[in-house]
């Protein structure tokens, strides 16, 4: 298995989902490979991270700045 082998069945591997062969080959790749290593423990904390139901409150001038550039972005799309 290789690091583009490894990514194209990342989302599998991190919920269970392949075969035992599979996930041994796996492993095996992570032991030698700090970038994949980096990438899973990343996805995997993500996940850990949004799943626990916590709602987080976004500040109010991270919302704003956040609302105006997507409000630019779709207007210089869409508006003619």
């Amino acid at each position: 298995m290789d690091c583009d082998d490894l990514l194209r069945q990342l989302n599998e591997y991190v919920d269970g989902n392949l075969a035992a062969g599979v996930c041994d080959e796996f492993r095996a790749h992570l032991r030698d490979c700090n970038p994949c290593q980096v990438v899973v423990d990343n996805v995997r904390n993500t996940i850990r991270l949004y799943s626990d139901g916590k709602e987080i409150p976004l500040p109010e001038a991270c919302r704003l700045k956040i609302h105006d550039l997507l409000k630019a972005r779709f207007q210089a799309r869409f508006a003619k």
